[in-house]
């Protein structure tokens, strides 16, 4: 953006982030995941480790998207501290999908900001053509709660379970305006999803019948905690299909007093066809998880 020794007004024109992408599906796959609702506002966060994503909803829940800069074939950060900025989410991930065509591997081109605070996308791929996109940026609404995760005692309360058996689970239990509880047992070692509104209908897994699906489970005292529908559905409601296909596993863990943390990891693949703009050295970069985590308050009991 500025030749070699340039002035200090070309130094005001670089941008603070300029990084470069060669698998946007998995990052559209990774915030589509935190996307519940069709109006939805993000706030993101960059520094020199890379770039997060935060929703939240109601106070009651809050989604985070990790961007760590290992999943980037270039990543250059030159602000201070940590910025921050607005974003409409459905904006963002519409955009990106323009830069995610599935006949051929993109490099994309994420700048912050433009001359007028515009997160900038575009394709640097091709002599050919050039896509280009601005997205308006605003100053960022204040996160209402800070989700400080602690655990409950010595031995965590969590399970991991195949992504896929989750998400089934919660979508079988889906009754309008009821809340689900979740019940962790040390023994027998099991699991029971238990919606209101139902009967008694309820999910169980159990760790020694069900270890396929139920892969590790740690807790030793017995706790139940309730959740309203809406916002737990939200935490799983759109596992893109790369996951479930990958057969991944997402973690669940219950902190004190019955904070929820959902973990999903989702792929950030290279293309299988080497690009001429990726180190083809035999590099291999550390990392291609985007993380994703989700913390879901409790009902509080009458």
């Amino acid at each position: 953006m500025s030749a070699a020794g340039g002035t200090e007004g070309d130094d005001a024109q670089i941008p603070d982030l300029a990084c470069e992408l060669d698998s946007v599906q998995g990052i559209v796959d990774a915030l589509t995941l935190i996307r519940w609702k069709r109006q939805q506002d993000a706030v993101v966060e960059i520094s020199e480790h890379g770039i997060v994503v935060i929703v939240e909803d109601a106070g009651c829940i809050q989604g985070k998207v990790y961007l760590q800069r290992e999943l980037f074939i270039k990543y250059n950060y030159r602000a201070h501290g940590r910025p921050r900025f607005g974003i409409s989410l459905g904006m963002l991930v519409d955009s990106l999908n323009i830069f995610s065509a599935p006949s051929h591997s993109t490099i994309l081109e994420i700048l912050f900001p433009g001359p007028d605070m515009q997160l900038l996308l575009r394709s640097v791929d091709s002599p050919d053509t050039c896509i280009y996109a601005e997205i308006r940026t605003r100053i960022p609404e204040t996160i209402s709660w800070d989700y400080n995760f602690e655990p409950a005692g010595t031995t965590p309360l969590s399970f991991t379970a195949k992504s896929a058996a989750l998400k089934e689970a919660i979508d079988d239990l889906e009754w309008p305006g009821s809340s689900i509880s979740i019940k962790l047992q040390p023994s027998p070692p099991c699991v029971i999803l238990r919606g209101d509104g139902h009967g008694d209908l309820q999910v169980e897994f159990s760790y020694y019948a069900n270890m396929d699906l139920l892969i590790a489970f740690s807790c030793d005292h017995p706790v139940s905690h309730r959740y309203k529908y809406k916002f737990l559905s939200a935490t799983t409601s759109n596992i893109p299909s790369s996951v479930l296909k990958d057969n991944r596993g997402s973690k669940v863990n219950i902190g004190r007093d019955g904070m929820l943390k959902i973990q999903h990891l989702v792929s950030v693949a290279k293309p299988s066809v080497p690009h001429p703009h990726v180190d083809t050295s035999g590099y291999q970069q550390p990392s291609r998880i985007a993380y994703v985590e989700f913390f879901l308050k409790p009902e509080v009991e009458d």
